[in-house]
């Protein structure tokens, strides 16, 4: 028998971080000497593995330099923790609704673009790293919207695409759901607008926590 198991993309959708993601990456670029992109084209390439992002913000660039500004851009991060700058608040509800599912007998799961560091100190942070079972991140997968990162939670947790849930708020998110073949679920209060959620084959967007575990369901 597989286990119920809910994994949560991190940033955009237990997190908002998005103040401190683009406080990086235009110092990443001004470093760099080049003009920062804006606010929605930085938000709109969270999620995917810093590589790809780059490629995103600067598509014409040759792919060395896109390693080379998003080395720069860990970096620039690392610096901003050290001058206290980063902020990543839980999104309203996230901490009662994870122990809600903890406790209801979900297992919990996060598949991020993050680093294994970044992830574990922002959990750690928020004093919910214990309740995740499954922590899957850019430094051992393929960007979204390959599937490996929830194939692998799915493996370590002992669950089925029959008895996952993908949370996230970018259609990176979504598209990685639907190729893993499990139900995948939008929130409406990260980076991607709902119609786009929608469009890539979300099953629903909640738009606050409550909502959410309603879609959620029982495990």
């Amino acid at each position: 028998m597989s286990n119920p198991l809910v994994v949560f993309d991190c940033d955009g959708t237990l997190v908002d971080s998005q103040h401190s993601i683009c406080a990086a990456m235009v110092r990443t670029f001004e470093e760099a000497k080049l003009a920062p992109p804006d606010r929605l084209a930085i938000l709109s390439a969270v999620g995917l593995s810093l590589p790809h992002a780059m490629a995103r913000l600067l598509p014409l660039a040759e792919g060395d330099f896109h390693d080379h500004l998003a080395a720069r851009y860990k970096l620039a991060f690392q610096a901003m923790r050290r001058e206290n700058g980063v902020s990543e608040p839980l999104y309203p509800g996230i901490a009662d609704l994870v122990r809600e599912l903890d406790g209801a007998g979900w297992l919990l799961g996060v598949a991020t673009g993050k680093s294994d560091r970044g992830l574990n100190i922002c959990l750690t942070h928020h004093g919910l790293i214990d309740r995740f079972v499954t922590l899957q991140t850019a430094d051992r997968h393929p960007s979204k919207p390959h599937p490996s990162m929830l194939l692998t939670a799915m493996a370590e947790a002992g669950a089925t695409p029959a008895t996952t849930v993908m949370i996230g708020d970018t259609s990176f998110d979504i598209d990685m759901g639907v190729a893993a073949g499990v139900r995948s679920i939008g929130v409406g209060w990260g980076y991607h607008p709902p119609a786009e959620l929608i469009a890539a084959g979300a099953h629903a967007v909640a738009m606050d926590s409550d909502a959410l575990r309603g879609h959620i369901g029982a495990p």
